[in-house]
């Protein structure tokens, strides 16, 4: 026990006390313009809610939740199929798909930006290709930047997806294969009737943490986009460093306070319902 009296010091200090103070300061007026710092009850709540840019940041954090944990979740699985058989290009593979996980997410993100650009690789790629000029704008479209940044994110922790997914393939009894198969079930419905089902584990843990991962996002989009263009892809982290930036420290705690509650409201239930959906399957 006193081997861990180091770690849970580090742990009060860096996280739970700072934890503790930013719900007491959501509701100060603390700010860089003054020194003294008074109670101002909800009335920064208050403000916040007059304010559309908050509930706009919070849906701009909701859609980009869900579509990482749509695409994230595709990936990795659509990749733990093709590469489940051990042979040793598929451990090549791997590897190859477990790189961008160890990666810096601003490297990920600058990455991209440069990717993206309008005279980017991708567009060059495209351009010679189809032989004609091609040099579309992708993270300055106000409809589908949102939905690129997305799929930028899942790219990089897809590999993480696709590694829960292969345990979990790897670990479905033999016994319980060979009785499908002496039933008469194809492949295919025994992949569908079968695995998939007993996969249930590996898809609760890769939904929650890309719905927690997502949510507490902030690396990728400010590197891709900074949270632009107008502000469609400005999710509640890069709100709330925004308004933390202008000096504006209260304000910044209580958003978030409200991100906090955020994802409590969101994601815990979505992973209490998978739990139920194991133990149906």
């Amino acid at each position: 026990m006193w081997f861990l009296v180091p770690a849970f010091a580090i742990l009060l200090v860096f996280f739970v006390l700072p934890t503790l103070f930013n719900f007491v300061y959501a509701f100060t007026d603390w700010s860089g313009f003054k020194s003294e710092i008074n109670p101002v009850g909800f009335d920064n709540f208050a403000d916040l809610a007059s304010n559309g840019t908050l509930f706009s940041a919070l849906r701009i954090t909701v859609v980009y939740a869900a579509l990482v944990a749509v695409f994230q979740n595709l990936f990795g699985f659509a990749l733990a199929v093709l590469l489940e058989r051990d042979t040793r290009l598929n451990r090549v593979a791997r590897v190859f798909f477990l790189i961008p996980v160890l990666m810096s997410a601003l490297a990920v993100g600058y990455l991209f930006q440069a990717l993206l650009k309008p005279d980017g690789g991708v567009n060059q790629l495209i351009s010679a290709v189809a032989r004609q000029p091609f040099d579309y704008a992708w993270l300055a479209d106000t409809t589908w930047s949102i939905v690129v940044v997305a799929l930028i994110h899942s790219w990089k922790w897809m590999g993480l997806s696709m590694l829960i997914y292969l345990a979990g393939l790897k670990t479905i009894p033999e016994d319980v294969m060979e009785a499908a198969r002496i039933d008469g079930a194809s492949r295919w419905r025994t992949f569908w009737a079968v695995r998939s089902p007993l996969l249930a584990p590996a898809v609760t843990f890769n939904v929650a943490t890309a719905l927690l991962g997502s949510m507490n996002g902030f690396d990728i989009v400010q590197a891709t986009t900074g949270g632009g263009p107008a502000r469609t892809t400005e999710i509640l982290n890069i709100f709330i460093y925004r308004t933390f930036g202008q000096g504006l420290f209260a304000q910044a705690t209580t958003m978030s306070l409200v991100l906090f509650l955020l994802v409590a409201l969101m994601a815990f239930p979505v992973i209490h319902l998978l739990r139920k959906r194991e133990e149906i399957l």
